[in-house]
């Protein structure tokens, strides 16, 4: 079975993004994308939400992301994405389908169907609504080496305790620490 794993950078004090959704303090380099790109390798299937697939869609494709980071940005164009939205128009990048609702049910036969795993990237409010589902199998947090203050955490409607289950961490020269979490 496919897992549905949420991939998530995270500030010190628990935010994915800032109060006005600026992600602009992720700490990303080449050891960074390094590991980005083997985590891309064992997916097929990105799953968003509107706000975060219109941020990726609008840079991914683009010549400046082919020039800057071919490497993630063939494999981010590669993919299959699943995007949900009440009313956002189809956007032109490839690979992508747009559903109007979550229920349960297509996302467990979405991780019964074969293939590789699928992915969650940022996209708060999607998580907050799969996380009553217990279709989640595993957190990865990207925590960064800088304190926000305020933002948004995933976890803002959680009504009940998730024990998880460390099994893997990774340390960064750049600061970075990788905590892999199963459910």
């Amino acid at each position: 079975m496919r897992k549905l794993i949420v991939q998530e950078m995270l500030s010190v004090d628990g935010f994915f993004c800032g109060p006005h959704g600026e992600i602009d303090w992720h700490n990303v380099d080449a050891e960074f994308n390094e590991t980005a790109i083997a985590f891309l390798d064992t997916l097929d299937t990105l799953m968003f939400g509107r706000v975060t697939y219109e941020m990726m869609a609008s840079y991914w494709p683009t010549e400046a992301a082919l020039k800057d980071d071919p490497h993630v940005a063939s494999r981010m164009n590669a993919l299959q994405k699943i995007y949900f939205s009440r009313d956002a128009e189809k956007l032109p990048w490839n690979h992508s389908l747009k559903l109007s609702e979550i229920h349960a049910d297509d996302i467990r036969a979405m991780k019964e169907a074969p293939g590789k795993d699928i992915a969650i990237f940022g996209s708060g409010n999607i998580i907050e609504q799969l996380m009553p589902f217990d279709v989640i199998d595993e957190f990865r947090f990207m925590i960064n080496p800088v304190i926000l203050g305020k933002g948004r955490t995933i976890f803002s409607t959680l009504n009940k305790t998730k024990t998880l289950q460390l099994r893997e961490t990774k340390t960064f020269a750049n600061g970075n620490v990788l905590l892999v979490y199963t459910i």
